[in-house]
């Protein structure tokens, strides 16, 4: 009977104890729920941040440079258009020069719309695969134990510089394309717009047609922006390291124009060798 009892008794303490864990294990998990959706959010709204920053931050700079961009296509196809005499006799002051007398001097904006309209997705996928492709090649086996080193960071900017540049350059060729044909022209207009240029081609030259060159562009593009995001990231962690309170605006000019420099020079090498 004693026995029985015992086994009859249930302790109060222990039942009220276990209600209370149940109700702080659910409290804890809606919580930790809250913060991984906040999470998410944040991750949301910091991926369209940079996909626009860089955008708006290309198209701003390539309106900036329109001019002297006309004037380099100008010179570059002056061969097909001029004589010798008219050659030897080429310089910049010369062809701006012409460039306001005859076609007025909006003229140096001729082709700029569709620039814009190419630089604000390629801008904005450049920098949008540099930060999905450095996380892939985080995640590459064996380079947990050497995310620290200098020369693992080096290579994964470098790496994800070069693909996010082909990745970006190969989805906007097409407007690429477009865009130097349009600034090529000079009194004698073929194309009438965007919309004329990209059906004449596709017409005449067929769909093809709009990626004539890519293979070249790729060339010069890859290691361009490789150069590009690594001598930046490098740069920018050297001097972070040595002078932690500098301002972060002149940290990020001063770092990405000297690998905008480096970058155009190894460009300009490639060009020249194909050439």
């Amino acid at each position: 009977m004693q026995t029985e009892a015992r086994v009859g008794v249930v302790n109060p303490g222990h039942g009220g104890g276990g209600g209370k864990s149940g109700v702080d294990t659910t409290a804890l998990k809606f919580k930790q729920q809250q913060q991984e959706l906040l999470q998410a959010q944040k991750t949301q709204i910091g991926t369209v941040s940079q996909l626009l920053a860089g955008g708006v931050a290309g198209a701003l700079s390539k309106t900036c440079t329109a001019p002297l961009a006309r004037l380099t296509i100008l010179f570059q196809v002056q061969g097909m258009h001029s004589d010798a005499a008219t050659l030897r006799k080429a310089s910049i002051w010369r062809e701006a020069s012409r460039i306001v007398g005859e076609e007025g001097f909006r003229a140096f904006w001729k082709g700029n719309l569709v620039t814009i309209a190419h630089r604000l997705p390629y801008s904005s996928l450049n920098f949008y695969a540099y930060e999905r492709y450095k996380k892939l090649l985080y995640m590459l086996p064996g380079l947990e134990s050497h995310s620290e080193h200098m020369s693992t960071d080096l290579c994964i900017h470098f790496l994800g510089g070069g693909l996010a540049g082909i990745t970006a350059a190969s989805a906007t060729y097409p407007l690429d394309l477009v865009r130097t044909r349009l600034a090529a022209q000079t009194n004698v207009l073929y194309y009438r717009g965007i919309g004329h240029a990209l059906q004449t081609i596709c017409k005449e030259e067929g769909v093809l047609g709009l990626y004539k060159g890519l293979g070249a562009t790729l060339l010069g593009v890859g290691p361009s922006i490789a150069i590009s995001f690594s001598v930046y990231e490098s740069l920018r962690s050297f001097w972070q390291s040595q002078r932690p309170h500098d301002s972060t605006v002149l940290v990020s000019l001063s770092c990405g124009s000297l690998s905008g420099i480096a970058s155009s020079t190894e460009k300009q090498a490639v060009v020249q060798a194909l050439h």
